[in-house]
């Protein structure tokens, strides 16, 4: 059986970000544990599932794999998708598994692990939409980008308080950045636990913030990067630069910048893959007669010969003039499709011989020698005299 798409599995957009597929495949793990699920059997099908997708998509290098070549392109031979520990950017081990559990019986949030309310949090990824030539996507190029995004304050260092000050435990939570509810009934005490509103879930509140960030320890400012487009790119293809997203918090990584290229429309090529194709205009003498006419490639003109008899419509192809393999193997090939154009504004000697052409009772029937060579005097005079 064909395996789903891996946004299809976790329920997210293929453009979701990180922390939206990590919430998405948390909540999933939750419902299909098979500790916890009624139907054991296939909870354990859908749990392993929704692993394998949160394997590639929790990865930034597999998920850009992924979103490039599909399934063929990440390798997840070896990997146990029935426990948490074969990827990264996911759960921290057994500790996470127990409380993403807990949480199931008690509506919610972590319990007090010293200091986890202020861990780092990593920044979200950012996205950047990069227009370019067929001729840059050929051979590659450097382009300056200039994007928007958080960044840490440069006042604060990204602790969001004025110098000299620091931040204060929450009097509320007494820095857990949760309250616990104890309510009983007739089965007992029912434990439930909510995050803090006093901090925010954070454990601490800040009475003095940083006057340039506003106790936010991050800041948007307009950067100038420049970015590595490889040859071979196409519409559609994804460029990580990582590090170059928002900045985090509490000292937490900075996510990644992704670049969507996006082709412009070319004069003289379609693109298909790794082949290239254009149309190449024949007069009617070349089309009859042969002829070797100069075709575009992108790395200059190249001879291509047309017997003589060639129709509309035919397609000649030149091996290896196409675009380069994102993969490195090799290139494509160049796809030329002639179109033959019907002379107009004859004068009279033209009509004449192909009158006498026609009269002869088919294209295809024998004519004396050199008649073809009558007519395309005719027409290069026309040619010339126009």
């Amino acid at each position: 059986m064909a395996k789903r798409d891996y946004y299809e599995v976790l329920g997210v957009q293929k453009g979701a970000s990180s922390d939206e597929i990590k919430i998405a495949y948390r909540k999933l793990a939750r419902k299909y544990h098979p500790d916890v699920a009624e139907d054991k059997k296939e909870a354990e099908s859908h749990f392993k599932e929704i692993n394998e997708a949160y394997a590639v998509l929790g990865d930034d290098e597999k998920r850009a794999q992924y979103d490039r070549f599909g399934h063929d392109g990440v390798n997840l031979s070896g990997m146990d998708w029935s426990g948490f520990g074969g990827f990264g950017g996911g759960f921290g081990g057994f500790g996470d598994v127990f409380d993403m559990l807990f949480e199931m019986g008690t509506g919610g949030g972590r319990r007090g692990r010293s200091g986890a309310a202020q861990r780092a949090h990593r920044g979200s990824d950012i996205r950047y939409d990069l227009e370019i030539t067929l001729e840059e996507a050929f051979s590659g190029a450097a382009k300056e980008i200039r994007a928007s995004s958080p960044v840490t304050c440069g006042r604060c260092k990204g602790t969001r308080v004025k110098d000299g000050s620091s931040p204060e435990v929450c009097p509320v939570c007494k820095g857990t950045g949760q309250i616990t509810q104890v309510t009983r009934s007739a089965l007992g005490q029912i434990m439930r636990t909510f995050g803090c509103s006093n901090c925010n879930g954070e454990g601490s509140v800040i009475k003095n913030p940083c006057d340039e960030c506003r106790g936010m320890g991050r800041v948007v400012k307009e950067r100038t990067l420049e970015v590595q487009i490889p040859p071979g790119v196409d519409t559609g293809s994804r460029i990580r630069v990582p590090g170059e997203g928002e900045a985090g918090y509490n000292g937490g990584e900075s996510g990644d910048l992704y670049v969507f290229i996006f082709l412009k429309p070319h004069n003289d090529f379609q693109r298909a893959g790794d082949d290239l194709f254009h149309l190449k205009k024949l007069t009617f003498t070349q089309a009859a007669l042969g002829a070797e006419v100069s075709v575009p490639t992108m790395e200059g003109e190249a001879k291509l010969k047309v017997p003589a008899g060639t129709q509309c419509d035919t397609m000649f192809k030149i091996k290896g003039k196409g675009m380069p393999s994102l993969r490195g193997f090799g290139k494509g090939d160049l796809h030329v499709k002639v179109w033959v154009m019907v002379p107009t504004n004859l004068d009279e000697k033209q009509k004449a011989l192909l009158e006498e052409f026609g009269s002869t009772g088919s294209e295809e029937a024998h004519v004396e020698k050199g008649f073809f060579e009558k007519i395309k005097d005719a027409l290069l005079g026309t040619s010339r005299s126009s």
